[in-house]
């Protein structure tokens, strides 16, 4: 199972610790800058607009980087 595999699996369940353990772990600077981006909006800002949006982008790399790994891995 990849990263961008688990992230997905991660948010679906809203297992919040394994996401971060990911981020540390991952290789993917990027994807590891979403999930941080991520998280920091869900535990400090309360404005639901602002974690959405940082859902939506983080949804939208991952989407992007699974087909891209799906042709090249």
């Amino acid at each position: 199972m990849s990263d961008y595999e688990r992230s997905i699996f991660y948010i679906q369940h809203a297992e919040w610790d394994n996401l971060l353990i990911l981020m540390v772990r991952t290789q993917d600077h990027f994807l590891a800058k979403k999930i941080e981006r991520f998280l920091h909006a869900f535990h400090y800002i309360r404005e639901t607009e602002s974690i959405e949006s940082h859902l939506i982008e983080l949804i939208r790399y991952l989407n992007y980087s699974a087909t891209k790994c799906d042709s090249y891995c």
